[in-house]
């Protein structure tokens, strides 16, 4: 938690820290473990029960555990096939370097399935898809021809619509996109 963060919670709360700082449950997933799960699930899309199942840990620790690392990775960036160096870290610097390398890009969404927001918090139909009638969170993500990842953001509840979510980053006007 940021510094910003931990000066509002206290008045979010209502009432001071009941616990000391650092405490609770330790991470049943070491740092390596967690890195690891965070990339199968980028790569291969596996769903957090399927990836607490591999890890033999509860689905919850699998959510905990990419939402801590998660963050990390987006500010270290995407790396680029066969160029040590170079890093994509936000949407603009990926169609720079497709549209400088003549690289296609493939636009896909994805749904993961998330817990029901608490009751009375706003918004908290528009985590219902249509498709699946489940509560999830949509990413979009941005790979080039071969597959490989190069973006992972947008995130977005599962209500919205992928073409809304293309339209509404920008992703839609960019000529490196391929349809199809």
């Amino acid at each position: 938690m940021d510094a910003a963060a931990r000066s509002r919670a206290p008045g979010r709360r209502g009432r001071d820290r009941q616990r000391a700082a650092g405490a609770g449950p330790d991470h049943q997933l070491v740092f390596v473990d967690r890195v690891l799960v965070i990339l199968v699930c980028l790569r291969l899309q596996l769903p957090h029960a399927a990836l607490a199942k591999l890890s033999g840990v509860t689905r919850l620790t699998v959510t905990r555990a990419i939402h801590e690392i998660r963050p990390l990775l987006a500010r270290r960036g995407f790396g680029v096939p066969q160029q040590p160096g170079v890093r994509l870290r936000t949407l603009a610097d990926v169609f720079a370097y497709a549209e400088a390398e003549e690289v296609g890009l493939r636009v896909d969404g994805t749904e993961v399935q998330v817990r029901r927001p608490p009751a009375g918090r706003a918004g908290r139909k528009s985590f219902v898809t249509g498709k699946k009638k489940q509560n999830t969170a949509k990413t979009t993500t941005i790979s080039d021809g071969s597959g490989r990842l190069l973006w992972a953001g947008a995130h977005r509840p599962g209500r919205m619509h992928d073409q809304t979510a293309v339209r509404t980053e920008g992703i839609a006007e960019s000529s490196a996109c391929t349809r199809g």
